[in-house]
């Protein structure tokens, strides 16, 4: 279940955050500031607050009680997904525009003087590029998002903390339940620091200083 969550968030969140980058730093206030305003609220309030919001508060609205949504939103799975989707997409968007604002002039004067559109220079160039950039900070916000996955337990899932509180509930020992959790989320980050690392050392080596 934890992986479940982590997964689908963080691939639904990626495919979000391209396009919502993009706009991030388009010259068009229209486009701009909207997806300003969603990444201030998403990450200046806590997730379990936002999982809370999708969970308890959707069902106090008619509209959405009556609405096709609901049939969906009434579950825990889907709106953990929910939450922690645009939680790491807000996130993941501000990476990502903060690496196609500092992409090097080098790139763009190479495709204009090449005839590319704005348009091709973007998807050829300089989203790639960004996407390669981003790689250490959007580690951090991985373990960051399976750290947070912790809370689903909080919405009756039976994620990994979710479990270890029910066998703490079961046997009242809390020690060797909340222990291996800890352990595992450990194993599990290490696994994820060294994935990245080696994604780091593959698609950011042309930035590695030139051994003389």
């Amino acid at each position: 279940m934890t992986f479940q969550l982590l997964g689908l968030s963080l691939l639904l969140g990626l495919a979000l955050s391209v396009p919502l980058a993009l706009m991030r730093v388009s010259r068009n206030k229209w486009l701009a500031w909207p997806v300003w305003l969603y990444t201030y609220v998403f990450r200046g309030t806590p997730m379990l607050v936002q999982l809370f919001i999708f969970y308890y508060g959707l069902s106090q609205f008619d509209a959405v009680r009556d609405s096709w949504a609901w049939e969906y939103l009434q579950e825990a799975y889907v709106c953990a997904i929910l939450a922690f989707t645009l939680n790491t997409a807000a996130y993941t968007t501000e990476i990502i525009a903060g690496q196609i604002r500092n992409t090097h002039y080098g790139e763009i004067e190479a495709a204009k003087a090449v005839g590319m559109s704005r348009w091709l220079m973007m998807r050829r160039i300089v989203i790639p590029s960004a996407l390669r950039r981003a790689l250490p900070a959007y580690s951090n916000e991985v373990i960051m998002m399976l750290h947070g996955t912790s809370i689903a337990g909080l919405v009756t899932l039976a994620d990994l903390t979710g479990v270890a509180r029910r066998l703490y509930a079961d046997s009242y020992q809390p020690f060797e339940p909340f222990l291996m959790a800890g352990a595992l989320y450990l194993t599990f980050t290490f696994l994820f620091v060294w994935l990245f690392k080696r994604l780091e050392g593959r698609y950011l080596a042309y930035l590695a200083p030139r051994k003389h």
